[in-house]
């Protein structure tokens, strides 16, 4: 599958810039960011039902020092 994206001469030269820096096509620079930003945000979402589960949980924290103490480290 291809697309086409249009771009500022401005936006341009900073892609071009990017690819050539990593040694990559341009067309692999903006698949990349792409993927990054998805992988971000599926973390991001992850991240966010844990921390529901842990606070709908009644769950607390407590100090790392604790820990370290109830493992004699």
């Amino acid at each position: 599958m291809s697309f086409s994206i249009r771009l500022t001469e401005e936006e341009r030269k900073l892609a071009d810039s990017y690819a050539r820096l990593h040694s990559i096509t341009l067309g692999e620079a903006f698949k990349r960011a792409l993927f990054e930003k998805i992988e971000d945000e599926y973390d991001i979402a992850v991240a966010d039902e844990a921390y529901r589960e842990y606070v709908d949980s009644d769950r607390s924290s407590r100090p790392i020092e604790e820990l370290w103490k109830e493992l004699d480290l």
